[in-house]
């Protein structure tokens, strides 16, 4: 078997691991957790679909680390806005975080 293919599916398995712990998970962390998952998967299959094009490898090796930034910034950003809402109402359960007062 091809090891491109052995790439792809790994990643294909991590972003479906994300989509599953973001539509399970009640904690904003573990959301937060899956959504990097899926990232992780994302920049796995930019670099391995790399390998298909005759254009320099490095450039999803870029991609990627492109990938990683974004989702560093977006990880600092949510887990700031977890800390505000976790002072604000005392959990970071989805559950008890869905009542909006208009």
């Amino acid at each position: 078997m091809n090891f491109l293919v052995l790439y792809h599916l790994a990643a294909l398995i991590l972003f479906g691991l994300g989509i599953y712990g973001i539509t399970c998970r009640k904690s904003l962390v573990g959301m937060l957790i899956s959504v990097e998952l899926m990232l992780n998967g994302a920049g796995l299959a930019l670099v391995a679909s790399s390998r298909l094009t005759p254009a320099i490898d490095e450039l999803g090796q870029l991609g990627t680390l492109l990938v990683m930034g974004l989702a560093a910034a977006e990880a600092t950003l949510v887990l700031a806005i977890i800390l505000i809402v976790s002072r604000r109402f005392g959990t970071t359960e989805i559950a008890d975080i869905a009542t909006l007062k208009g």
